[in-house]
């Protein structure tokens, strides 16, 4: 069973009671030193569980661990559904889905989720964008934008692509021929492979584990197709 942020702050606050009353025994709490001392003691307990934490934090975030998933998974299908346990959306990795109709090793898999990240970097997609929530809020949020339903319903007819990932491709390297709502995205010149990257960033990105962000992703019963 793992700690939870109550049972680390806590566990801190004992043991800096615990040390500074043993290292304060026989001082008046009026005294100077007193406090001190306690100073001391939590600032040193302080820093080790913030040394703790950011290993394990390291740990947790690394990929193919926990909730951060394997390059390869871009090799598979995923979908987004309902986790009865904790009340909230999950990513959910099912049978095989190729990529652009071919199965990348992991290591091509990991080239190709570089590239698609410095690609995004490069064109400061974040100024209209939001990847995990960070970034700007002019235009959609792109955690689970592989999920979004309009690449089957409206962009594959909208493009004449056979497959969603096409669809993405052909949209990425002209969105202002393939304009979709009010505010248009600007033609970024990407190129046929760095449309393909982003892509497969994009889809390897939604198989993160959110813990339910965005919530209801892709069900609003708000959108109308």
């Amino acid at each position: 069973m793992g700690s939870g942020w109550i049972e680390v702050v806590v566990a801190s606050l004992l043991i800096t009671l615990v040390g500074g009353t043993i290292l304060t025994r026989g001082r008046s709490w009026l005294e100077p030193v007193f406090w001190k001392r306690f100073a001391i003691v939590g600032s040193l307990v302080m820093f080790a569980f913030l040394w703790i934490l950011t290993f394990d934090t390291l740990r947790k975030t690394a990929i193919g661990k926990g909730r951060i998933p394997d390059p390869t998974v871009i090799n598979r299908k995923i979908g987004y559904q309902l986790d009865a346990d904790t009340g909230r959306f999950k990513p959910v990795v099912l049978g095989d889905e190729p990529l652009f109709g071919k199965t990348y090793t992991r290591e091509e898999a990991m080239k190709l989720l570089v590239k698609g990240k410095l690609t995004i970097q490069s064109r400061n997609c974040m100024d209209c964008h939001t990847l995990l929530g960070n970034g700007a809020y002019y235009a959609p949020d792109l955690t689970k934008a592989w999920l979004d339903p309009k690449w089957e319903k409206i962009m594959i007819p909208m493009t004449g692509a056979k497959t969603k990932e096409e669809a993405m491709v052909r949209f990425l390297m002209h969105p202002d021929k393939y304009a979709t709502w009010t505010r248009r995205m600007p033609n970024l010149h990407l190129t046929e492979e760095e449309a393909k990257a982003v892509v497969a960033y994009l889809k390897w990105m939604s198989a993160i584990n959110t813990n339910g962000f965005p919530d209801h992703f892709g069900q609003s019963k708000l959108v109308k197709f």
